[in-house]
């Protein structure tokens, strides 16, 4: 197996569809919300405390049920489907992982997928480790706090890339959405979807990287 082998085809979230309509996202009725590169699939949820991202769909790695205890669908290689998006949405930038131990799920992460550690980054008391499933793929954040004590690793969010990050906050407006604010990425702006509008993990949205 190469990097180039795994994908990262969809991340799966337990929700209401219609929620996700709700801010502009086109969702298929099998709840696929299709992106360029890895989309995203909406879900039953399982259960009452079940929400927000739960798995993650990924093909070209060897049969494994789960990556440092996040659940994986071994699924085949998707043919692209493209969506109009109200929203403006165009792809997902990266995917966080929050964990007490960067070490142990970036670990599990390479093994799994064949991609490795790309950088660290620290912050304070708190660690980034960033991996690329497969060549041009999603960006894997993994994020060691001191505070997470909650045992296995766990999505903590995603942030969506826009064509017009200023269209996208009018569209939401300023009760469903922060306003922009320059991102930590060199010449990109970011603003967060708010909790209250119900979408069971945290989002945010992040002007394209044009260079």
């Amino acid at each position: 197996m190469t990097t180039n082998d795994a994908r990262v085809e969809w991340l799966t979230i337990a929700g209401d569809a219609q929620t996700w309509r709700s801010i502009g996202l086109t969702v298929s009725a099998d709840g696929l919300i299709p992106l360029f590169g890895t989309g995203m699939k909406v879900v039953e949820p399982s259960g009452p405390d079940a929400a927000g991202i739960v798995g993650w769909g990924l093909s070209g790695i060897e049969p494994i049920a789960v990556i440092a205890g996040l659940q994986v669908d071994i699924v085949a290689p998707a043919t692209p489907v493209f969506a109009d998006h109200a929203l403006g949405a165009v792809e997902l930038d990266h995917v966080v992982i929050m964990t007490s131990s960067l070490e142990t799920v970036s670990a599990a992460v390479a093994e799994a997928t064949g991609c490795e550690l790309k950088r660290t980054r620290e912050l304070g008391a708190i660690t980034q480790g960033f991996h690329r499933i497969g060549r041009g793929g999603l960006i894997v954040e993994i994020v060691e706090h001191p505070e997470f004590d909650r045992g296995e690793a766990e999505f903590w969010g995603l942030v969506i890339n826009v064509e017009d990050i200023d269209a996208a906050c009018e569209l939401l407006g300023p009760e469903r959405v922060s306003e922009p604010k320059d991102a930590v990425q060199s010449g990109r702006r970011i603003a967060t979807i708010r909790s209250d509008v119900g979408l069971g993990t945290a989002v945010a949205l992040m002007s394209r990287d044009n260079r």
